[in-house]
């Protein structure tokens, strides 16, 4: 009953703000029972600037509800700032206000102004998102909480999550649906799009007797919600009744020396909603991974799933300062150290890669610095205010990066120590995993231009010590008889013709960690691997293309064909097969003859059309606008076709298409119109590259590959 206060305890699942400014607390007890609850929680944002311009702004807030204050606070450099403080008495009233008073007086520097609210929430409550937790209520708000766990956690225990899956049964880019699938536990519904009322009333019921806490769909941020809020916008998905859908806007943007491209997203209020198609790491981490990023974030589920691991490295940056009382800038203002020709030539030099031995290599060890980037950071003390201070205290970064750090470590080691078969295994390896992005990203935020706390010149320090801590292992393993075959900017590829166990390698990884200081890991030990030469030069090695078998029968494969996105499907599962094969043998080449019967195998159901359509459906990603293209390449093309059919698509996006003999096609194409002569080519080029660096002859010349007719001229597809 309302106006009772009543003790619970459970998980505060996430927050929210409702339009009407309040924050909102999704927590969930433990009989399993939802508490969407309005949260007191006062938000205080800083300005900075003349004496004069303040003091107008004082005299702009005339709101009671407002408090303002002069106070004096610290950067993250220590230099003091004399701050007009203003406390707003919710998150939206204060987000509000400062979106205003920014364009009143936009030479005003802030600070605080523009944080996550999980991220505050975390920093400011000492509360994480999804963590235990005690809680009272009067039904309607959140009285009081106290925390009961910690990010940090080895292994924190969270509630029996009710999961919906709902897709459609065919990609609504290319064709219009006509079944949506829903599975929950044991249930499979396969609802008819067609006729709409029958739809819609049997899509609430399942809904609403579902009550799912986690909605995992295919092209729910594309296809289904918008599909919902254009046929049924009175539809009551959120647990809140009083919000509908929140949707944000599609946008490309460049990362990482490439463009990206963000679709429309959907999100709900009171239960979660993640399309797997739209999400940046899910197809590699999973839910349990996702989870564990919003963990030690403060970002909710939903943002942690389709943002980039930068965005979570920031805010536990930004966690750090708030809970310091450090001042965070809205806008980086401090400019790069000018430095002259010679200094930038000896610093600005990246990671080392040292060239592979080409050819097949057998009794080969990989091993890897874990995460060494942070760990350089961590050890070095590297931060934008102790550049330059040997003597000084840990600074923001380090003190970030050290939990994280540790975490990600302790998980690994305790992976390693399980079973392959073990039912802990692949949660814990989703969740390392995930914290392995996060610290593979905090090397690349410390050169952005826009970090609130990067520098590039500690960028350029990391790079240059991880390039002496490289060819420091790479001595001390030739000191103990190793052959160095590759080096690749955190890992050592040695060979040593006695190797064939662990324990072999055990007195080099402990040598390595005791010299550098930096955690060594043994990836494994290879039966065989091969480093093939480039395409165009049979004589010039190609650094980050390799594949090979480990003696526990892992294969690991970087750089070739099936590795790329673009591979069509039947390409990329033949090349795997391939792998599969070749793995079987002691040494790659006593399957030569059975591999090159496969890919004839192939070949000849190539010829015969016995190949499913959609396995030869090709992605390329559109770099530009379609109107920027001065050559009708291929993703030029899919463009173009795609905004004949009123689709509009933006930089950054992945376009499917086939390869007909009339040329490009976004939509699936019949049989007897598709180029397989191409689709061969392609084939025999896959094949090559696993294949050729094997021998220098040529397979058994009994074998024949099959001939495939291309328009009026016929391709011989060679051996």
């Amino acid at each position: 009953m309302n106006g009772v206060k009543r003790e619970h305890s459970g998980w505060l699942m996430d927050v929210y703000l409702h339009p009407d400014g309040r924050l909102v607390a999704w927590l969930l007890d433990d009989k399993g029972q939802n508490h969407l609850l309005a949260w007191d929680f006062p938000l205080t944002f800083y300005l900075e600037g003349p004496s004069a311009y303040l003091r107008q702004v004082w005299r702009t807030l005339t709101d009671k509800t407002i408090t303002k204050t002069r106070t004096t606070r610290p950067d993250v450099y220590g230099h003091p700032h004399n701050l007009l403080a203003i406390t707003a008495l919710s998150p939206g009233r204060a987000q509000a206000l400062y979106r205003r008073l920014s364009l009143t007086f936009p030479h005003l520097a802030a600070f605080d102004a523009d944080l996550p609210l999980g991220v505050q929430v975390m920093a400011r409550a000492g509360l994480p998102l999804l963590g235990r937790c005690h809680f009272y209520s009067d039904g309607e708000r959140l009285l009081n909480i106290e925390s009961q766990s910690s990010p940090w956690d080895l292994e924190p225990p969270l509630p029996a999550l009710r999961i919906l899956r709902l897709y459609p049964d065919r990609d609504p880019t290319l064709e219009p649906p006509h079944i949506l699938h829903l599975e929950y536990a044991t249930y499979h519904y396969c609802l008819p799009l067609q006729p709409l009322r029958p739809f819609l009333i049997n899509l609430q019921a399942i809904w609403q007797r579902c009550d799912a806490d986690v909605i995992l769909s295919d092209y729910g941020d594309t296809w289904f919600f918008p599909f919902l809020q254009h046929v049924a916008p009175a539809l009551k998905l959120n647990r809140d009744p009083t919000l509908r859908v929140q949707f944000r806007r599609e946008r490309s943007f460049y990362a990482y020396g490439q463009v990206l491209y963000r679709a429309q997203q959907a999100h709900l209020c009171g239960r979660w909603h993640i399309d797997r198609h739209n999400a940046v790491l899910f197809n590699e981490i999973g839910l349990e991974g996702v989870l564990e990023l919003a963990r030690v974030t403060g970002l909710g589920v939903q943002d942690a799933a389709r943002k980039s691991p930068g965005a979570g490295i920031t805010a536990l940056q930004m966690q750090t300062a708030l809970r310091e009382g450090i001042l965070i800038p809205v806008a980086k203002g401090r400019a790069e150290t000018p430095r002259t020709l010679s200094h930038l030539i000896a610093r600005d030099r990246g990671g080392l890669i040292y060239r592979p031995l080409i050819g097949v290599h057998t009794r080969v060890a990989e091993i890897d610095f874990t995460s060494m980037y942070p760990a350089i950071m961590v050890n070095a003390n590297l931060s934008p205010e102790t550049l330059g201070c040997p003597d000084a205290p840990p600074g923001l970064i380090p003190r970030t990066l050290q939990p994280l750090l540790q975490k990600r470590l302790t998980l690994k080691r305790w992976l390693q120590s399980l079973h392959p078969l073990d039912s802990r295994a692949p949660v814990l390896r989703a969740r390392q995993t995930a914290l392995k992005w996060l610290l593979v990203v905090c090397f690349g935020y410390l050169g952005y231009k826009n970090a609130r706390f990067g520098q590039v010149e500690l960028h350029e320090l990391v790079t240059a010590r991880s390039r002496e801590l490289l060819l420091q292992a790479k001595t001390l393993a030739e000191e103990l008889g190793f052959t160095v075959l590759h080096l690749y900017v955190d890992s050592l590829f040695v060979h040593h013709p006695a190797l064939s166990t662990s324990e072999e390698i055990t007195p080099l990884l402990e040598i390595i960690e005791r010299e550098t200081g930096i955690p060594v890991t043994l990836e494994g030990i290879y039966r065989w691997i091969v480093f093939p030469p480039a395409r165009q030069h049979p004589r010039r090695p190609v650094s980050n293309r390799y594949f090979g078998v480990f003696t526990d029968g892992r294969i690991k494969a970087r750089g070739i064909v099936l590795r790329h996105h673009s591979t069509p499907p039947l390409v990329a599962r033949l090349q795997n097969e391939l792998l599969q094969l070749l793995a079987q043998g002691e040494h790659p080449s006593l399957q030569l003859s059975a591999a090159w019967e496969l890919v004839a195998q192939q070949m000849k159901r190539l010829q015969r059309r016995a190949v499913d359509v959609a396995d030869l459906r090709v992605a390329v990603k559109l770099r530009q606008l379609p109107t920027d293209y001065l050559r009708p390449g291929p993703a030029a093309q899919a463009a173009w076709q795609l905004q004949a059919r009123g689709t509009s698509p933006r930089p950054g996006m992945r376009l499917h298409f086939w390869f007909t003999r009339q040329g490009i096609r976004v939509t699936p194409p019949a049989a007897d119109e598709i180029d397989y002569a191409r689709y061969a080519w392609l084939v025999r080029r896959a094949a090559a590259e696993l294949l050729d660096p094997l021998t220098s002859l040529p397979p058994d010349p009994q074998l024949r590959l099959p001939m495939l007719t291309r328009g009026s001229s016929t391709i011989k597809v060679s051996a």
